[in-house]
């Protein structure tokens, strides 16, 4: 398998640290918000990454942090009148939500911040032992120019740098380019006690602590969004490899923008979408399909009729699939003939072709193009004149492909899911009202309507249906 390495700007082959072991950091939400297309594209295509590692017999260690302290998350909690805590523990919910509905596994840990803090002042005081942090007036920042390799991720010299940060100079700072490691208190935030003064971490750090906390000192890839690589990334790095002294990741992964009607999605153009706003006109199986379209490194424009066009291109693959599927349900018990075989045997190239797709730096868009090959084989050759074993033969060929992306799911397997998650949302609020946590009940039921779901209260219990 190849990679494009963002450190050399070139394709690499994948060698792990450990062999059939990978290690995967990817960079979580700030959860003081519904998470954005923007933030899907990259839980999405990181998402497949590990799937497709685990389809080729890796054991994946993936984690993913949720930021739960922040200016942000302070500024939402006083508009909404409750503790930044709440805010967080809000939005994560909420993050487990979309993501349910786009297909994205849990990770196999979701450090937060504040689970963290006494990690992050250790790693910070082991920063200022070594002397490549200070403190100054309750913050502590990092000596920027004491670590010689900080630009290589964004390949920019330090001059250019320089020039930039000129524009913010703080009185505080030894030197225009160093950054805050640790951030003291101000009225009305959170902070938390520290050899420096109450205060919390700053945001770059974390995501060092956190990756050193469950993966070690170096990791095989770490990933997220191309508008993390300078500064958040290029900071983890100084961080990481002056405090460690090994190498912190081998291999760096970014996913490309995301335009909207041609232009760069952003809050002040107004074409900025939560996932949450997308999901009441669209099944959340199709955005996903949608994102994988395109290779993770290249743009993606988003609109409506980009959508319907990827509607219709996922309808031709279920719809070869329903097809085979009901064609088998029709048929005795039958061995594969000798034309079938001969098939059987191109069959085959559809899995070894797919994999030189996903081989080549996780070219889902090409991995699809296989899929739709296939699904036209399937239309040509699979009749009700076919043996049962040859059309299980390509279904099962059809589902292993579209199981890796976690694409082209079958519409009961979707309702089964949201049926069970429902019904359990339904018995959560039963419990509340029990317990007279009315505000809990109106909380739960914002949520259902939020997804698209009406319920209504009577006397043998309590209905739902799709609005």
């Amino acid at each position: 398998m190849k990679i494009y390495n963002t450190m050399t700007r070139k394709k690499e082959e994948f060698i792990p640290l450990e062999e059939g072991k990978v290690k995967m950091y990817v960079c979580g939400p700030t959860v003081y918000n519904f998470i954005h297309l923007g933030n899907a594209r990259p839980f999405t295509v990181f998402d497949t990454l590990r799937r497709y590692f685990e389809y080729r017999g890796y054991e994946v260690t993936y984690i993913q942090n949720f930021t739960d302290v922040d200016d942000k998350i302070i500024k939402r909690s006083h508009e909404e009148g409750i503790s930044p805590e709440k805010v967080a523990e809000k939005y994560i919910k909420e993050y487990f939500v979309d993501c349910d509905g786009l297909g994205i596994k849990r990770a196999t840990v979701h450090p937060q911040v504040t689970d963290n803090i006494n990690y992050i002042i250790d790693f910070v005081q082991d920063l200022i032992d070594k002397g490549y942090a200070y403190e100054a007036g309750g913050d502590v920042l990092f000596r920027t120019r004491k670590f010689d390799e900080y630009g290589k991720l964004s390949h920019q010299n330090i001059e250019e740098l320089e020039l930039g940060a000129r524009i913010d100079v703080d009185d505080k700072k030894e030197d225009p380019l160093d950054f805050v490691l640790w951030k003291a208190k101000k009225e009305g935030e959170p902070g938390w006690k520290s050899p420096w003064g109450e205060g919390r971490p700053g945001w770059h750090i974390e995501c060092s602590v956190m990756s050193n906390r469950y993966l070690g000192n170096t990791i095989d890839i770490h990933a997220g969004g191309q508008d993390l690589q300078f500064p958040h990334h290029e900071n983890e790095i100084a961080q990481s490899e002056c405090r460690n002294g090994h190498e912190f990741a081998r291999y760096w992964m970014h996913n490309g923008y995301i335009n909207v009607d041609g232009e760069k999605m952003s809050k002040s153009l107004g074409n900025f979408f939560t996932v949450r706003d997308i999901s009441k006109q669209y099944d959340l199986g199709l955005v996903r399909f949608f994102l994988l379209a395109t290779q993770y490194r290249n743009p993606v424009n988003f609109s409506d009729t980009v959508l319907e066009q990827a509607k219709a291109g996922l309808e031709r693959l279920t719809n070869a699939r329903d097809n085979a599927e009901f064609i088998l349900g029709n048929l005795a018990d039958s061995k594969l003939s000798d034309e079938e075989k001969d098939l059987a045997a191109s069959l085959v190239r559809y899995r070894e072709r797919f994999i030189e797709a996903m081989d080549d730096d996780l070219n889902t868009a090409d991995a699809i193009s296989v899929i739709f090959e296939l699904a036209k084989f399937m239309n040509t050759n699979v009749s009700d004149k076919s043996s049962k074993e040859f059309v299980q033969m390509n279904l099962d060929m059809f589902n292993e492909l579209t199981g890796v992306l976690n694409i082209a799911k079958k519409a009961t397997d979707v309702d089964d899911k949201l049926s069970q998650k429902v019904e359990e949302m339904i018995a959560k609020r039963a419990q509340a009202k029990k317990d007279k946590d009315f505000a809990l009940a109106d909380q739960i039921r914002d949520e259902l309507t939020a997804m698209g779901i009406a319920i209504e209260d009577t006397r043998q219990g309590v209905k739902w249906k799709r609005m």
